[in-house]
């Protein structure tokens, strides 16, 4: 039940981010009272209060982020700054790799519009 109210109140909130729309308490309520859902009392409550300050756009944008985006050239905490070019080895494989899929696909003998 405690997995369906969570839901319930996340499509709750996106939708009434989707409308422009305040996320508040009632106006969660009242969509899952729309959708003829049963939820326990309290997520609408902890929702709302959970939203009430976060800009919901840019929460559903950087859902894959994991932190804040480096610039060019700076390096993680505690760890040494990547190289701006790669090494001869590198280009090597990436020179391999392309002459590899460059083969031409008639290779099997029959073409696949005949």
């Amino acid at each position: 039940v405690a997995s369906i109210s969570k839901l319930a109140c996340i499509y709750s909130a996106l939708i009434l981010h989707k409308v422009e729309v305040t996320v508040t308490e009632d106006k969660i309520n009242a969509l899952i009272k729309a959708a003829g859902v049963n939820v326990e009392p309290f997520w609408p409550g902890l929702f709302a209060k959970a939203l009430a300050h976060v800009n919901i756009g840019s929460l559903i944008c950087n859902i894959g982020a994991g932190g804040p985006a480096l610039s060019g050239g700076a390096a993680p905490a505690g760890g040494p700054a990547r190289a701006a070019t790669a090494t001869p080895a590198q280009e090597k494989k990436v020179e391999a790799r392309k002459e590899e899929s460059e083969e031409p696909d008639d290779d099997m003998g029959f073409d696949l519009f005949d």
